[in-house]
């Protein structure tokens, strides 16, 4: 049995993570100015490890919870999904996951057939898009409006539904552009849906990191819209536990117990400590997400005020949300962003992302992160101005 045999079709042919790859080739360069992961900087706050340590300390951690979930914590995750989402939701329609990664691929799993094909704005979390095809689905890809801080082209994603389109999935605020998509492009999103017989797939990983008066908007709050929605969330970017691996999604009492089907053999359940920490999270002050975000904000508008400072390397829509953009090369050797990028890291020592891992509209772009300190931003454009003269 050759290589190609051992593995199969479906995972060979999935081109690896440009994330990753920028992430091990940096650290193959000493003092690199890094701008390429989507990883907060700042700790877990301390009443989130101290809610942690108290549940190890109590013997509480050493075994399963339910496949669920903690019923506490379901009970806590459905208080905020009221309060701060408009989403009316039961405990029974609450499973916690092994972060949001893990929640939708178990949702995917749950809806996709082979052949099936699943609508993706792009650029889009070049996650999804591995996910649909370990799914054994087909991504078809519905350009953004760039030019227009990229927003939803409404019209573009009914042109691409086909007998074959079984879901949409997107992600609000945007990884990669930090677009937040309006309440009414997702209500006409919505309409679409009910119109098609499709399911929506949400991220919803950076809700509360919107700027300028934006505002972040759940489908799932739309009445009409309860039983086609499959909602994922995440603590990791809300309270800075990327390393937990904790979030949690939410769907009707139909569908629950089929996303379990997939949820168990991935995870069983999620870390049971990491589970205590959500709680201690959820129950706790919200502070630290309110500074969170106004750091967040500085860090974005440094990084704006650094990108017109060679603007004639970069031009970029402002991001709304999140903690990321996504700046288009204007360079001739920009067409190629995998090759830039790299080149980038050996010759100038700065990290990071080609735009071409979020889709085929993210060709000549690069993803810039600003979840990390003015000093980081500032060095790297620093080398950045130095480099490009």
């Amino acid at each position: 049995m050759n290589e190609d045999q051992r593995v199969s079709k479906r995972v060979s042919g999935i081109q690896k993570s440009a994330i990753h790859e920028m992430t091990r080739l940096s650290k193959e360069i000493y003092d690199v100015a890094f701008l390429s992961w989507a990883k907060p900087t700042s700790g877990t706050p301390a009443h989130i490890n101290e809610g942690a340590i108290k549940a190890i300390q109590n013997g509480l951690t050493g075994g399963y919870s339910q496949n669920a979930g903690l019923l506490e914590l379901r009970q806590e995750i459905v208080k905020k999904l009221k309060r701060d989402n408009n989403i009316e939701a039961e405990v029974s329609q609450i499973i916690v996951t092994v972060g949001a990664i893990e929640g939708l691929s178990a949702a995917l799993m749950a809806l996709i057939d082979p052949g099936d094909e699943v609508i993706l704005p792009s650029p889009t979390y070049s996650t999804h898009i591995r996910q649909v095809l370990i799914a054994s689905g087909n991504p078809v890809f519905v350009p953004t409006v760039e030019k227009e801080g990229f927003r939803l082209d409404i019209e573009g994603i009914k042109k691409a539904i086909t007998p074959k389109t079984k879901a949409i999935l997107y992600c609000s605020p945007s990884n990669p552009t930090g677009t937040v998509f309006t309440e009414e492009q997702l209500r006409q999103l919505a309409s679409i849906a009910i119109e098609n017989n499709l399911m929506i797939v949400t991220d919803e990983a950076y809700e509360y990191f919107v700027f300028d008066g934006n505002k972040h908007f759940s489908i799932a709050s739309i009445p009409e819209m309860k039983d086609r929605v499959i909602s994922c969330f995440t603590f990791t970017k809300t309270y800075a536990m990327t390393g937990w691996r904790i979030g949690y999604l939410h769907a009707s009492d139909e569908l629950i117990p089929q996303i379990a089907k997939a949820h168990i053999p991935f995870a069983i359940c999620a870390p049971v400590a990491s589970q205590y920490a959500a709680l201690a999270a959820l129950k706790g002050s919200q502070d630290c997400v309110a500074g969170f975000k106004e750091h967040y904000l500085k860090t974005r508008n440094l990084m704006c005020e650094r990108l017109d400072g060679i603007d004639s390397v970069f031009e970029y829509q402002r991001p709304g949300g999140s903690y990321l953009m996504f700046p288009r090369i204007k360079l001739e050797k920009g067409k190629d962003s995998t090759a830039f990028c790299k080149k980038l890291l050996r010759e100038a020592k700065v990290s990071t992302t080609p735009g071409i891992a979020f889709g085929p509209t993210g060709q000549s772009h690069l993803r810039l992160s600003f979840c990390v300190s003015e000093d980081e931003i500032n060095k790297a454009f620093d080398r950045m101005e130095n480099y490009f003269k």
